[in-house]
């Protein structure tokens, strides 16, 4: 078996920000060479997030009303007392979504749906540069 990694480097506008990543993804497994596998996509840090949506205006708009009420930002977080940030909603929706997603690889492309990107989602309150890791595994 053989085991690739490559990077993703992007800068986000803070909060809500969603950067599709599918084309880049592709192109770390491309650069992998393997043609049977699978893929895992990482953000380290814990205020931002990876899963697939429809990469379209309309869903860019729903998530974060989503997120909203799910997470809602003027909530009381006991996360503000310990870094006086007020991103305690940020660190609770990423940790729903998940820092993670591993997708499938065959013939040397990622599978997805005709309408599933992979998306990265900033959650934080402000701006930030992010590295996104691509683990590729398989022949």
């Amino acid at each position: 078996m053989k085991v690739y990694q490559g990077e993703i480097e992007l800068e986000t506008k803070g909060e809500n920000d969603m950067i599709d990543l599918t084309d880049e993804v592709q192109r770390v497994v491309k650069e992998s060479g393997i043609k049977e596998g699978i893929a895992c996509i990482f953000v380290p840090g814990s205020t931002g997030a990876i899963t697939t949506i429809e990469y379209e205006p309309g869903l860019m708009k729903d998530m974060p009303r989503a997120l909203e009420r799910i997470a809602p930002k003027n909530e009381y977080y006991h996360h503000h007392e310990t870094w006086h940030d007020y991103n305690g909603h940020s660190h609770v929706r990423a940790s729903i979504i998940g820092p993670s997603l591993t997708v499938p690889i065959t013939d040397g492309k990622i599978v997805h749906g005709t309408w599933q990107q992979i998306v990265f989602i900033e959650m934080d309150v402000r701006s930030r540069h992010r590295r996104i890791l691509v683990k590729v595994l398989g022949e």
